[in-house]
């Protein structure tokens, strides 16, 4: 799938690079999937011909901004600003049912441990707090019967988490009971169904639009924007929606 593929750079200067990653690329090796070989710091390490050093990360399947720093002192300084939240972060999604046209989800959230990778970790963490932002953009009723209702209704948020635990906002999402479409892990089978039979889309609609951080030097306000892909742009194309990137 990423056999030749040229990652989208939307910033770089001599201390730090940002790009569009795709769904699907994972950031770097994971022992979970460890059939991968693509990976995006890999794949941009290779591309501009430097060492990259990731400071944050997204879910494989979530596509958008993905910011890392050209050496390790810019990559501490960077990863201060994540971990105190101060860097703001919007992302978009295609969700189940009508939302609410604003709200804050406030639900704290078990940390998510991975067998192999987190062995050795605290298994009895209590909940830990967790903050979601989210707006209502478009809706859309279809005349297709997806389980119990003869009609479908989806909706596009803007989601801005305020704080940063393991699949916040698809955790968050579940809890209102608006799964992301695509997600295979915390969505709706049936509506994944629905989507891949009707649209062929094969990838949870989820996007970070938009991060914002203070250049580590300059103290200067960066704003990294990121397109949505062919298959987004679709979707909001067959749902009649205005919010294209």
């Amino acid at each position: 799938m990423f056999e030749n593929y040229e990652l989208e750079i939307i910033y770089k200067d001599e201390y730090l690079v940002a790009i569009n990653k795709p769904s699907g690329l994972l950031v770097h090796k994971s022992m979970i999937d460890s059939h991968e070989v693509y990976f995006a710091m890999k794949m941009l390490r290779d591309q501009i011909g430097q060492w990259v050093y990731p400071v944050h990360r997204l879910d494989k399947p979530t596509s958008g901004v993905l910011l890392f720093a050209l050496d390790s002192q810019t990559a501490g300084l960077l990863s201060k600003q994540f971990k105190s939240h101060t860097i703001q972060k919007t992302y978009h999604a295609v969700v189940r049912g009508y939302t609410s046209l604003s709200g804050l989800i406030d639900h704290a959230l078990k940390e998510k441990l991975d067998k192999i990778s987190d062995k050795k970790a605290q298994v009895d963490k209590e909940p830990q707090e967790a903050l979601t932002k989210y707006t209502r953009l478009e809706t859309v009723e279809l005349n297709a019967a997806v389980g119990l209702y003869d009609t479908t209704r989806y909706t596009l948020v803007e989601l801005c988490p305020q704080t940063g635990r393991k699949h916040q906002l698809r955790r968050h999402m579940k809890h209102i009971s608006h799964h992301i479409l695509g997600d295979t892990k915390y969505g709706r089978g049936e509506h994944n169904k629905f989507v891949r039979k009707t649209y062929n889309m094969h990838r949870l609609l989820l996007h970070c639009s938009t991060l914002e951080v203070r250049h580590p030097y300059s103290n200067a306000v960066l704003v990294f924007e990121a397109a949505f892909d062919d298959t987004f742009n679709m979707i909001l194309k067959e749902f009649n929606w205005k919010k294209d990137k």
